[in-house]
């Protein structure tokens, strides 16, 4: 009885330690919408990692090598578009199914989703899924200091963005599949295949990861302009992020009314679209491999679909390995900088740009203070993006250097892809689908980080914010 008695009582000890240490454990995770947020991508990237070996989902009925299933489920799963393997011809009808499920998770936001999911199973949002969910817009939150909510989603609409979220990216890919059905029967393709094709690539726009799922990609299609055009959109609409989708369907064309981030990320976007497609015209014009066999309107017209697509598109009807040298930097510059936050595009964004360039100017211009259509941009954003652009550049420049020490490829294309998989853009010289399985595992990496975001890593890496309660004696070092 005393034996039974003791035994009990330490059974009920190692259980309170077991549930103590899993609270534990759940706090630290959910307790910080950053942590979480790596946390679930982590686990979504593991799922799809088996799910992409199992030989269900190959062609041939193998099982895929662990180097391209995680790959392609990080590809997938960070909407990048980088593949080591043919995306039309490896993988079996289960297999696009996953990629297409995956690139519509992975796109929505993992906090966005599960605030979507809570709000479905408890028909009402608490505190903490609303200032998760709020995470996604607005990167500040992740510091847990004080946010100045008056230019983006403030916590009593996350709600209605989740709706918008949701709505937005259900009626958008739908209105695109039905655009580009007729599109795709023109260019040759069956009509039932075309029926799962259609969605497929309206996903793969407006997610802007890029996939293509028959053989040879757009190349069958880089004359139809109609399609091309309707690619584009899709990416736009993707890349501009849904607080700004949030903003003009609440605002319309009333821009006065407009967020002073919507006003920024559109008039960015739209600017760097044309300024790239002028740039490509003028470098590519006499490259007989890329525009030089081209007439004046189908130069103008690949050069913006070609802008348009290293914004986080992905999409290609040229040989990038062809560009001109010059090119390939100029595209790698469009690429780092990416699309609009809380978007389904990657990069440093074009807020980040933005903050910086006003920043730049008013420190010509000796104001005290940065300002845009009105408002007064804090100093606190002005240190997240020049953060942002810190950390995104070390990851860039440590992810080339080891991936061409290890392939010996040279540093120029091997930039070009480390940035397109860091701005999960999808473009690719070539190289990608050569590397050897450590510096495949390298490249997962780099976009992993590149999807997450730098800010939301370096906030789930670092302790608790604390209060200081002192200021330091202030001393200026000479900069310049």
């Amino acid at each position: 009885m005393a034996g039974d008695s003791v035994g009990a009582r330490l059974g009920r000890v190692f259980g309170q330690g077991q549930r103590g240490a899993w609270q534990r454990a759940r706090h630290a995770a959910t307790s910080s919408p950053s942590r979480f947020a790596v946390l679930i991508f982590s686990a979504l990237v593991l799922v799809f990692t088996a799910l992409f070996s199992l030989p269900i989902a190959a062609a041939d009925g193998n099982p895929t090598p662990l180097a391209d299933a995680l790959f392609t489920a990080v590809s997938t799963i960070c909407v990048t578009g980088l593949s080591t393997v043919d995306m039309g011809t490896h993988w079996s009808p289960v297999g696009h199914v996953l990629v297409y499920v995956g690139v519509n998770v992975g796109a929505l936001g993992v906090l966005t989703l599960a605030s979507i999911l809570g709000l479905v199973i408890s028909k009402r949002l608490g505190l903490r899924a609303k200032l998760m969910a709020a995470g996604d817009s607005n990167p500040l939150r992740a510091h847990g200091g004080p946010v100045n909510e008056g230019q983006t989603v403030r916590l009593g609409e996350v709600g209605q963005l989740l709706s918008t979220v949701a709505l937005s990216t259900l009626v958008i890919e739908a209105i695109l599949a039905v655009l580009l059905y007729p599109s795709l029967i023109l260019g040759g393709v069956d009509p039932l295949t075309a029926l799962w094709e259609a969605p497929y690539y309206a996903a793969m726009s407006f997610t802007n990861t890029g996939f293509t799922p028959n053989e040879g990609g757009l190349e069958p299609f880089a004359d139809n302009y109609f399609m091309l055009t309707v690619l584009m959109a899709g990416v736009f609409l993707g890349s501009i992020g849904f607080p700004v989708i949030f903003t003009l369907w609440r605002h319309q064309w009333h821009v006065r009314r407009w967020s002073l981030h919507a006003k920024l990320t559109i008039i960015t976007t739209v600017l760097l679209f044309f300024v790239g497609a002028g740039v490509f015209v003028l470098l590519e014009y006499e490259n007989p491999a890329t525009f030089g066999s081209l007439d004046a309107w189908d130069t103008t017209f690949q050069a913006l679909f070609l802008s348009a697509m290293t914004r986080s598109g992905g999409f290609s009807i040229i040989d990038i390995g062809e560009l001109n040298g010059s090119s390939l930097v100029a595209a790698s510059m469009l690429m780092f900088v990416g699309g609009g936050s809380a978007s389904t595009a990657g990069g440093i964004k074009v807020t980040t740009l933005a903050v910086l360039a006003l920043a730049v100017w008013s420190e010509a211009k000796g104001r005290p203070s940065v300002e845009a259509f009105g408002r007064r941009i804090p100093s606190d954003v002005q240190r997240v993006a020049l953060s942002v652009v810190a950390w995104g550049s070390t990851i860039v420049a440590l992810s080339t250097i080891t991936i061409a020490q290890l392939t010996k490829a040279p540093v120029e294309m091997v930039l070009f892809d480390v940035i397109s998989g860091f701005a999960t853009v999808g473009l690719s010289t070539g190289i990608t689908a050569e590397l050897p399985d450590s510096a495949v595992y390298v490249l997962a990496l780099t976009m992993f980080m590149g999807r997450v975001g730098t800010v939301t890593l370096a906030a789930a890496v670092a302790a608790t914010s604390r209060t200081q309660h002192y200021s330091l004696p202030v001393e200026r070092p000479i900069v310049g």
